[in-house]
């Protein structure tokens, strides 16, 4: 089973010629509302691999809280442990340029209120993959590290946004993610390996994972011209753990979070490109290598 704990947003994606520069304004085609939050998007893209997931999180009373949830519910999420919140719901706006690249700001609104405690001690046994990302309050990261590492569950730590990771506590995380920005940004390759491997994706150059017993392990990425890359990230992540709940070598999950994660850039928003389980399945097979 898979557990994510994290952030749940709506995103307003906003199509433009070109990036804002600071100070900037640029006018872009008409919006789109679409579900996101990091959290969420990861429990999406592991429930479409096809595994068993259940979202903590927390939304508000507002207009947006059903948005943000709706393609978790479609797709047999479990969200029965996500609270609501007297905040408004997490709210991203997201500008996209003809090449997929993107620029995001985010409120995070009821994501702020998330803590620790709403997670009930007896789903975080060994038969667990617990998913983290940072769009929550780092100190119930850290608590729910504690408790997860106590009691066997196995811990997958998606480093975005960019941050520092304590020393100890990456002892504590089975595997850390990150991009190569957030990578540097977090200065991880000068602290502790994780208990399993340190993954770094390289975009259309593929993922290396760093193996904390030495060595390491390349994935190619699958040829594609992106239509935005937004949730590219976090589609790995989430197809990643759901490999490791199935019980796939280290090596195959790595190739299939990798094609997962080029297609998720095929289409415009991030829950609403993200491929399901024969898709993946398809995409592994045209992988280079």
């Amino acid at each position: 089973m898979i557990v994510v704990f994290g952030s749940i947003n709506v995103d307003l994606i906003v199509p433009v010629a070109h990036l804002p520069a600071p100070g900037e304004t640029v006018l872009g085609d008409d919006y789109t509302m679409a579900p996101g939050g990091k959290g969420a998007n990861q429990a999406l893209a592991a429930r479409r691999a096809g595994a068993d997931v259940t979202m903590i999180g927390a939304v508000g009373r507002d207009g947006f809280a059903e948005a943000a949830l709706s393609l978790l519910r479609r797709d047999r999420v479990d969200l029965d442990l996500v609270a609501t919140s007297l905040r408004p719901t997490g709210c991203a706006t997201i500008t996209v340029d003809p090449k997929g690249e993107n620029q995001i700001a985010v409120s995070s609104g009821a994501n702020l209120d998330v803590v620790a405690a709403q997670m009930p001690d007896r789903l975080l046994g060994p038969g667990t993959v617990l998913v983290l990302q940072r769009e929550i309050p780092i100190a119930e990261n850290a608590a729910l590290i504690c408790r997860a590492r106590e009691r066997g569950a196995r811990i997958v730590m998606s480093v975005a946004p960019a941050g520092p990771i304590a020393p100890a506590q990456s002892e504590d995380i089975d595997i850390i993610i990150a991009n190569e920005g957030e990578a540097s940004a977090g200065g991880l390759g000068s602290q502790p390996r994780p208990r399993q491997a340190l993954i770094v994706t390289h975009g259309a150059l593929g993922v290396v994972a760093y193996l904390s017993k030495g060595g390491e392990i390349v994935a190619p990425a699958l040829p594609i011209e992106p239509v935005d890359t937004t949730g590219a990230g976090d589609t790995f992540a989430g197809v990643l753990a759901a490999g490791l709940d199935e019980g796939l070598p280290f090596d195959l999950a790595l190739r299939r979070a990798s094609a997962a994660a080029a297609l998720a850039c095929l289409a415009i928003g991030a829950q609403s490109a993200m491929p399901d389980r024969a898709a993946i399945d398809a995409a592994v097979a045209r992988l280079p290598g």
